[in-house]
């Protein structure tokens, strides 16, 4: 069997392993995260979270309309690090860990250095809930935990 595998792009190129006549996909080269279903910083949420800004609001600092976030801990939107870096410049003074994409509403926690599954962390769901309905005008469909 071939170490390497490949597709006519190479953008979607993974490396199969052969381990213990077992296959096992290498996801690092496709850019799949997995996201983590615990975080020992979500005592710094916002104890409301329900009354967020819209999704449409523009970075508070730079008024970039695209590519903003939303902090979990103080409900202030600012701009990604791919824009103007403001939520991550948040984040190192203010060490508000938890922030919510408003592009594709992931959350994002800087202490852990990893995403958050909205759905298995139950704190994170008002947030969640709240933005896709801003954003969609319905409520969010939910995976069976079981």
């Amino acid at each position: 069997m071939a170490k390497n595998a490949s597709s006519s792009s190479s953008s979607s190129m993974q490396k199969i392993n052969r381990e213990d006549d077992e296959l096992i996909l290498d996801g690092s080269e496709s850019g799949w995260v997995e996201a983590r279903t615990h975080c020992d910083h979500l005592d710094s949420l916002s104890p409301d979270l329900i009354h967020i800004p819209t999704p449409n609001t523009s970075c508070s600092r730079c008024e970039h309309p695209k590519e903003n976030w939303l902090c979990l801990c103080c409900k202030e939107v600012l701009c990604s690090r791919f824009v103007n870096k403001h939520m991550l410049q948040h984040y190192q003074h203010q060490q508000h860990n938890l922030a919510l994409s408003y592009s594709d509403l992931s959350v994002w926690c800087f202490s852990c250095d990893a995403y958050l599954d909205v759905q298995a962390i139950v704190p994170l769901r008002p947030a969640y809930e709240t933005a896709y309905l801003l954003k969609f005008g319905q409520p969010p469909p939910f995976r069976s935990m079981d």
